[in-house]
């Protein structure tokens, strides 16, 4: 009997190619609707995340947070406060510019969606009474609502790059942990059984393009674009 390719295994979701849900069980959200101050209880180390992080306790509850550098177990932070000092959740508005930043929100109360990778921080570059302009670890400007909040500071973990991995098996079980594909090997490069552009028969200068009902398996190449040429004004 056939064998699936491994397109069609990823495709279909087994468990080689699905990520733990134990993994991901800390949400990295602080509440919408928080003041006053809070007390950092725990540091942890996460599978699913590159920064260590932090469990924060206040009056309503408890929530999780990446950590920023120089964070420690029983420190205080303020919540929905005009002070600037590392760990405390404030809104943009009211920081000033070039502070560092991370776990910045789109919206105000999502809980933060921008800027949660080891090391990363966002610098305020501008404010006004529409907008406050950021600037992200891609170098990109990102205009947001005054009301978002931000978590001043940098996330701690920015010497994870530095160290080789070494060995081969440190890389395995750290990609399947978090259940990402590797080692990947290049389409071309594997049997004509095994893959649509396999063998290396054939190659074409042009990339394919997918359709976009084609089944797993079938589905190889660049995603169609939702349209081609140059825009007519």
């Amino acid at each position: 009997m056939a064998k699936r390719i491994i397109s069609q295994a990823r495709g279909k979701g087994s468990g080689t190619y699905r990520v733990r849900r134990r993994a991901y069980r800390f949400e990295l959200k602080y509440p919408a609707r928080i003041s006053g101050e809070g007390t950092v209880v725990k540091l942890q180390n996460s599978i699913a995340h590159t920064a260590p992080l932090a469990k924060i306790v206040y009056n309503g509850g408890a929530f999780y947070m990446p950590a920023f550098e120089g964070m420690i177990e029983g420190q205080k932070i303020k919540f929905d406060t005009n002070e600037i000092q590392n760990g405390n959740i404030v809104r943009l508005k009211d920081i000033p510019v070039k502070t560092q930043i991370y776990d910045v929100e789109s919206r105000p109360g999502d809980g933060g969606i921008f800027i949660k990778t080891a090391g990363s921080s966002a610098i305020v570059t501008g404010t006004s009474e529409n907008f406050v302009q950021i600037m992200l670890p891609s170098k990109k400007e990102k205009k947001l609502n005054p009301d978002c909040r931000a978590v001043i500071g940098i996330i701690a973990g920015s010497g994870r790059l530095d160290k080789p991995f070494v060995k081969a098996g440190k890389k395995f079980h750290l990609k399947k942990s978090k259940g990402k594909l590797w080692p990947r090997t290049s389409a071309v490069k594997v049997n004509a059984i095994d893959h649509p552009f396999g063998s290396g028969r054939g190659k074409r200068p042009k990339s394919k393009i997918a359709k976009r009902n084609a089944p797993p398996g079938a589905r190889v190449g660049h995603l169609r674009p939702r349209r081609t040429g140059r825009k007519k004004r």
